[in-house]
């Protein structure tokens, strides 16, 4: 059984129960803009890319013109949200779990690094994590270069890591980056979606995700 020294997480979908506001943040922006509105399907497709990278493919009409206007609406409905999000249930206690053994933890996200430090300070997380990597300082998914980054800095072999996510994104970031993946099904896309990504392994909960993991985490020599 290969054993890992380090678990990356996708943030939204994975760690954060946030897919709905995210959505609904999209599609609220866009009829700010009277901009064809993307189904629930179609904006659930691009939760983990970076932002730019999502709106132009999600809401094609956007002009570059748009663009900054789109985004100022869209933080702002998700913003209103805040109160709303939560943490999937039992994810303090995995990561707790994990922090126990001695694992090092990550985050990869397509968020911002403005909107993932707000996130981690809503939450006191600051010190849960030893390294996180976002978007805007690195390259979008599918690209491996938050990956890449995070194993370069921690000083560990690509078998020596895991991506968690809930979106083929994430899967195939980790392909491209030469690591395992978990994939959760409880997130934005479903498991049809991420079967065809091949993820190493695929989990219905955070609580089957604490169980496979605990298996098959080892401290950093």
């Amino acid at each position: 059984m290969k054993r890992y020294s380090a678990v990356v997480f996708d943030w939204d979908g994975t760690l954060m129960d946030s897919t709905h506001s995210i959505v609904s943040s999209i599609q609220g922006a866009c009829r700010d803009l009277d901009l064809p509105v993307p189904t629930d399907q179609e904006a659930r497709w691009v939760i983990g890319l970076s932002l730019d990278s999502a709106l132009y493919r999600v809401v094609p009409d956007l002009t570059a013109e748009q663009f900054p206007l789109f985004l100022d609406r869209y933080r702002a409905h998700f913003h209103q949200r805040d109160t709303q999000l939560r943490v999937f249930h039992g994810v303090p206690e995995l990561l707790l779990g994990l922090k126990q053994q001695n694992v090092l933890l990550g985050v990869a996200t397509g968020k911002s690094r403005v909107g993932l430090d707000r996130m981690l300070a809503a939450q006191q997380w600051q010190q849960h994590f030893d390294i996180t990597r976002c978007a805007d300082e690195s390259f979008g998914k599918p690209h491996p270069g938050m990956l890449l980054d995070i194993m370069q800095v921690l000083g560990l072999d690509p078998e020596q890591v895991v991506m968690v996510g809930d979106t083929t994104h994430d899967v195939q970031m980790a392909h491209n980056a030469g690591i395992d993946s978990l994939a959760v099904s409880y997130g934005a896309h479903d498991k049809p979606t991420l079967a065809e990504s091949r993820p190493t392994v695929m989990l219905d909960s955070v609580d089957e995700m604490r169980g496979w993991l605990a298996q098959r985490v080892n401290a950093p020599a």
